[in-house]
C-alpha cells in the first residue's frame, strides 16, 4: 500500500464483524456517487447491526438491508449506476440492485471468489484490503439462519478506537 492510500482515511471504511475487523479502500475515482452514499449510511449508523441476508459459498456476502429481506434499502434515492473496468476478482465490493441498472442504494457484496461474469453490470466501489478471513467466515444461506451482521461500520476518519479494539471471538460479541 503507498503512503498516499495509507493515509486517506476518509476513503477506507471499517466494517466489524463478530471475528474482526474487515478493511476496505472505496474507490472514489471510478465511482464517486456510490461510495459518498456508503459514507453517508455508514456515518448515520444505517449499516449498525444489519444482517447478511444472502451470502452463496464460492460467489459473495451481501447485506446492507435493514428488513434483511433483501428487498430493503435506505430512505435516499437509488444511485444511477457507475459501471467501471474494475473486475471482480475476490475481495471486490460491488454495489448490489435489482434488475434495473440504475436502482443500487445501500446494499452491497463483498466476493468470496472472482466473479468476472458481474463485470461492467454492477458497480465497484471497494476493495478489501485486509480482513479477508474475516469475510470468509460469514455464515452462508439465503438467508442464513441466525445471520453473521455488521456489529460496526465506520469510515476510518471518523474511527473512535483501534484494531485492538474491535470485538473478538473470545470474547463472544
Amino acid at each position: 500500500m503507498t503512503d498516499s492510500k495509507a493515509a486517506d482515511l476518509e476513503n477506507t471504511l471499517y466494517i466489524d464483524l463478530k471475528d474482526g475487523r474487515v478493511v476496505i479502500e472505496m474507490l472514489p475515482d471510478v465511482a464517486p456517487g456510490h461510495v459518498e452514499r456508503i459514507k453517508k449510511l455508514a456515518r448515520e449508523g444505517f449499516y449498525d447491526g444489519v444482517v447478511f441476508h444472502r451470502v452463496i459459498d464460492g460467489f459473495m456476502a451481501q447485506t446492507g438491508d435493514p428488513t434483511g429481506t433483501g428487498m430493503g434499502g435506505s430512505e435516499l434515492p437509488d444511485l444511477k449506476a457507475e459501471f467501471n473496468e474494475v473486475p471482480f476478482d475476490r475481495g471486490v465490493v460491488g454495489m448490489a440492485r435489482s434488475g434495473n441498472p440504475h436502482s443500487g442504494n445501500s446494499q452491497f457484496f463483498i466476493m468470496f471468489d472472482d466473479g468476472h461474469f458481474l463485470n461492467g453490470q454492477y458497480t465497484v466501489w471497494g476493495k478489501v484490503t485486509s480482513g479477508m478471513e474475516f469475510v470468509d467466515n460469514i455464515k452462508r444461506g439465503e438467508p442464513p439462519v441466525d445471520p453473521d451482521k455488521m456489529v460496526k461500520v465506520q469510515v476510518a476518519a471518523d474511527a473512535q478506537d483501534t484494531d485492538e479494539d474491535t470485538p473478538s471471538a473470545a470474547s463472544g460479541e
